[in-house]
């Protein structure tokens, strides 16, 4: 049962990485449920939830492989490809700085069900705030961006350390407001993951070490498998989504799932 609770965990991670509704706060909604080990004091639930996301972060890569990878073309894509990379590494550094120094009180504090759904309806409210006002398109393309902009779209990002605010709805969310259209506030959003992402994934390590059991290391690598492979359909899925839609539907989710979490726990603690 154990191995097929990782199956789900990895199916959660891929499909709500990229999605404006929140993996971090998904995964600690559904890991009450799909236990991956019986020790309430073990670290591996965290660690497999953050480990995760690096499986995630290739299927970004692979999408954008043409965008994101230097090496091909001409000399004119090289030099943008290459400027595209230095944005996105300024533009990390707010969440590199913030999370070196918060990450431990925010796993202690904020990592249960009623902050998380609190942040859900927060953020839904949010994106249906911002598809209510006409905002003016200043960003038309991914490379129109300024460091200026990045950085502060990296300042947004800032935001998703508090589980369940959601690391694309915060960055999509902050783009939009600066200008960007909703798919090159997606797409730098995705580009953002990257090494936010990964950032988060080598912290871990360095904190929790690799002194994984058997058992554990062969729960990481399906879900790490399970994740990529749904990562991959979620960003296919939303690019084309966007061109058609807005985000309101995944504000109304939000807010309604925030809703079930907050009523559920209010009714267990009347119990």
């Amino acid at each position: 049962m154990v191995y097929l609770n990782a199956v789900l965990l990895g199916i959660v991670e891929g499909l709500t990485e990229f999605l404006p509704i929140s993996s971090t706060g998904h995964l600690i909604l559904v890991e009450r449920y799909l236990r991956l080990c019986d020790d309430p004091a073990s670290h591996f639930p965290f660690s497999f939830m953050v480990i995760i996301q690096l499986p995630a972060v290739l299927a970004v890569v692979l999408y954008f492989w043409s965008t994101l990878w230097p090496f091909r073309g001409d000399s004119s894509h090289r030099d943008r490809t290459v400027l595209l990379w230095i944005k996105i590494a300024f533009s990390v550094l707010p969440a590199v700085v913030l999370g070196v120094l918060f990450n431990d009180i925010i796993e202690k504090y904020l990592s249960w069900e009623v902050p998380v759904a609190l942040a859900l309806v927060a953020g839904g409210v949010a994106l249906l705030v911002i598809e209510g006002k006409s905002l003016s398109v200043r960003i038309p393309d991914i490379e129109a961006i300024s460091f200026r902009s990045g950085f502060l779209v990296g300042c947004f990002q800032c935001l998703a350390m508090f589980p369940g605010v959601s690391r694309s709805a915060a960055t999509i969310i902050g783009a939009m407001l600066l200008g960007a259209s909703r798919p090159v506030a997606a797409e730098f959003s995705f580009f953002l993951a990257i090494p936010t992402m990964m950032g988060a994934t080598t912290l871990t390590v360095l904190k929790r070490g690799l002194s994984f059991t058997p058992q554990e290391w062969v729960l990481l690598g399906i879900g790490c498998v399970a994740s990529f492979i749904t990562a991959y359909g979620a960003v296919a899925f939303l690019m084309n989504y966007i061109r058609r839609h807005d985000f309101r539907v995944f504000g109304y989710y939000r807010i309604v799932l925030g809703g079930i979490v907050l009523a559920a726990y209010f009714l267990r603690s009347l119990a």
